[in-house]
């Protein structure tokens, strides 16, 4: 038996206020698609062979101005030229700009995965697998990132986690029928509010003293639990490893609306420094064409730093083969840790000691020691706090 074709459905949203600032946005991302498909036309009708050239995403074209705050994007660019070799890239490329088209006309969006699976309607130009989706998606990211235009404007969001909050803050959103929607961050009970994907339409009510971004669940569960943030007047984040971006966006946001000093709190070893601090802080090399938006450049690192170790005598496990590459391929490559001495010195007081602790070797000298002690010392002097 035939099977029947659904008509096309559309998810679009019933109408809403929407953000001022989000409506501008839309219109610069649905311009900028326009003007690319226009180039790209008027070249082919001219007889010549249409080109995109993308910025090269990684560590080796990247710069870092402190005084800006993160890892840029550098000149050079890798020249995608239409060919008999490319030309189903190229329509997969048009087809992802004209999906991301449709979806903001309709207020809507697709997660990475759902994009993959809509190609499948495109005959001869579908993805075999979704690695590649991503990577047309990535690239049409950084096509236009020049313009100030990011994934989440294109609309194509990620499945991922968006981290838990917790403290004395107030999320103002609105639901899909753009009625406001205040959420109470203290009120939870033993749970937490989770950041969305899309956080640009969100305000912020709040009169906490800073934030404190937290590696792990189990580290965050336990302040949460104990209504750390209560006894700190803080907004406790949970980052569960390398910060989604909707998390540093979120982050990066309610520091600079509100005004607001951010603390990393992480285990100490080469991965906690060099790659979610780094992350959190700079952003990446590979998304170096987006950290402008992504990044947190006024957060510090509280800890656990090497000299925590020592101070507090912690339990440690000996490093890695890969953890000591990790971090001399910090000292030698990244532009973060060579600008800072600090860092310098830290990583290479960590690679002449040889070994690794994590934020729950606190818990030797009981429990709730990081709440009662590790933390209100390290908080009395923030002007310690490496940079």
């Amino acid at each position: 038996m035939a099977v029947r074709k659904p008509r096309k459905a559309s998810r679009k949203k019933p109408a809403a206020k929407r953000d001022a600032r989000v409506q501008a946005s839309d219109a610069q991302t649905i311009g900028r698609i326009d003007d690319t498909a226009r180039r790209l036309h008027e070249t082919i009708r001219k007889g010549r062979r249409p080109d995109l050239a993308l910025p090269v995403r990684a560590l080796s074209n990247v710069s870092y101005d402190a005084r800006r705050g993160w890892l840029e994007i550098g000149r050079q660019r890798k020249v995608r030229t239409l060919s008999v070799n490319t030309v189903k890239n190229f329509a997969q490329t048009l087809r992802m700009m004209s999906l991301s088209k449709e979806l903001i006309r309709n207020n809507d969006f697709a997660t990475k995965r759902e994009a993959y699976y809509i190609s499948k309607n495109w005959e001869t130009c579908k993805f075999d697998e979704q690695i590649e989706s991503d990577t047309v998606m990535d690239d049409i990211e950084a096509l236009f990132s020049v313009d100030g235009v990011a994934r989440e404007q294109l609309r194509f969001y990620p499945e991922e986690h968006g981290g838990s909050v917790s403290g004395p803050l107030v999320v103002i959103d609105r639901d899909a029928t753009g009625r406001v929607a205040r959420i109470d961050c203290t009120a939870f009970g033993s749970g937490a509010y989770s950041v969305p994907s899309s956080v640009e339409e969100l305000g912020f009510e709040t009169d906490a003293a800073f934030v404190l971004l937290i590696e792990t669940g189990g580290m965050f569960q336990r302040l949460q639990s104990h209504r750390f943030w209560e006894r700190a007047n803080c907004i406790l984040v949970e980052m569960g490893g390398v910060p989604t971006r909707a998390v540093r966006r979120f982050v990066r946001r309610l520091a600079e609306e509100r005004r607001l000093p951010v603390y990393a709190f992480v285990d100490c070893d080469p991965y906690g420094i060099a790659n979610i601090y780094r992350t959190l802080k700079v952003g990446s090399g590979s998304a170096a064409h987006v950290n402008r938006f992504f990044c947190v450049p006024s957060a510090c690192f509280l800890g656990v730093t090497p000299q925590d170790i020592v101070d507090y005598q912690l339990p440690t496990h000996p490093l890695k083969e890969v953890d000591v590459k990790r971090a001399k391929d910090a000292l030698r490559n990244d532009p973060f840790f060579q600008r800072h001495k600090a860092w310098r010195d830290a990583i290479e007081q960590l690679v002449g000691m040889g070994v690794r602790a994590e934020q729950q070797a606190l818990a030797k000298w009981g429990l709730n020691y990081v709440i009662d002690e590790y933390l209100p010392r390290k908080l009395e002097h923030p002007e310690r706090f490496l940079p």
